[in-house]
């Protein structure tokens, strides 16, 4: 009886000293080789939002970050407690490591977080509140770009009458509106300005009849957020998009974008999941805004595509010149997140 207990503690104890040996092999047998995102989305594919996010996971999965072969399922827009509810059916079938719910989803995450503390929840842009610990909340600020898009406005004008058409006012829509007219304003004191706000996050039908208004009005250049260009084709005038490159929306009109690039959230969040997953490490989410500038690579202006001839050279040189100060960070674009007005 002895002898048969000494063998076991024996056969246990070599067990342990062998498991001890080759911990560090074990442990990187044990890392994970695949990562499965659900995705909420707030306005579907064909918005820019949405739309930018999915892009930069395709980039993000080409690169396998950590070795990774990521998948996702994304909804159809979902808003209030039908975003709740696929953020339950997600969490609960076991299959998804990250739900990331692209725009105010926090009032939902705060109900689901706590009751899956291993998967990582994700929420985008103003409206959000931070939870901290599972959850992340993720900002995107393109007002960079579009003061780089107001400086050529700003040149440009024959009028010296800039419009502007965004779809609610808020914290990081103000942002890129201001910015728009403080780069006009810098290089041209005469510039008046014109905002609309359709109140929607998609009616092309009102946002064009928001832009008309302004080019009624004498506005030359407009900074297009909410991807109708229409109005700018028949004026004949020159617009700028938002969110994504929308110089193929609308080539003869479209001189450039200020575009979201949501790469380098992709990866901090990938890297938070690798870190608790692999490492053990607590998840540790922010409970203020975080933002990756355009240096970083969370903004850019786009191409100016065919209508490159139509910028005359010394703006081109100028907006160059400021923008390698602005990568280089010598130049602080103003943030402005008040209410624009019109005037």
């Amino acid at each position: 009886m002895f002898m048969t207990f000494f063998k076991r503690v024996s056969a246990l104890s070599m067990l342990v000293i062998a498991c001890i040996a080759i911990g560090p092999g074990l442990a990187r047998a044990t890392e994970p080789d695949k990562l499965r995102i659900a995705v909420i989305l707030s306005a579907g594919l064909e918005s820019g939002w949405d739309a930018t996010l999915i892009q930069a996971l395709e980039r993000v999965k080409a690169k396998k970050p950590h070795g990774l072969e990521i998948t996702w399922k994304n909804t159809d827009p979902l808003w209030g407690d039908d975003a709740g509810d696929a953020m339950r059916v997600f969490a609960e079938s076991g299959q998804y490591d990250i739900i990331w719910a692209h725009s105010s989803y926090s009032d939902q995450v705060k109900k689901l977080k706590d009751e899956f503390p291993d998967i990582l929840f994700v929420v985008a842009g103003s409206g959000n509140e931070g939870l901290g610990g599972n959850q992340y909340w993720v900002y995107k600020r393109t007002y960079e770009p579009a003061y780089l898009l107001g400086t050529i406005a700003g040149k440009m004008t024959k009028s010296n009458k800039l419009g502007a058409v965004g779809p609610f006012p808020s914290d990081d829509i103000n942002d890129e509106i201001n910015a728009f007219f403080d780069g006009a304003k810098a290089v041209n004191p005469k510039i008046e300005r014109s905002v609309a706000f359709i109140e929607s996050w998609y009616d092309p039908a009102k946002a064009a009849a928001y832009t008309s208004a302004q080019v009624a009005t004498g506005a030359d250049l407009i900074f297009q957020l909410m991807d109708t260009f229409k109005p700018c084709e028949e004026a004949k005038i020159v617009c700028f998009g938002a969110l994504q490159d929308q110089h193929s929306l609308s080539p003869s009109t479209v001189l450039s974008s200020a575009m979201a690039l949501w790469d380098p959230d992709v990866n901090h969040i990938i890297d938070a999941w690798w870190a608790h997953k692999a490492e053990g490490k607590p998840y540790a989410g922010n409970t203020d805004k975080h933002w990756f500038a355009m240096k970083d690579g969370g903004a850019a202006m786009a191409p100016y595509g065919e209508l490159e001839s139509k910028l005359p050279q010394d703006v081109r040189g100028d907006v160059e010149a400021l923008k390698a100060k602005i990568m280089a960070g010598s130049f602080e674009v103003p943030l402005d997140v008040s209410d624009p007005k019109a005037h």
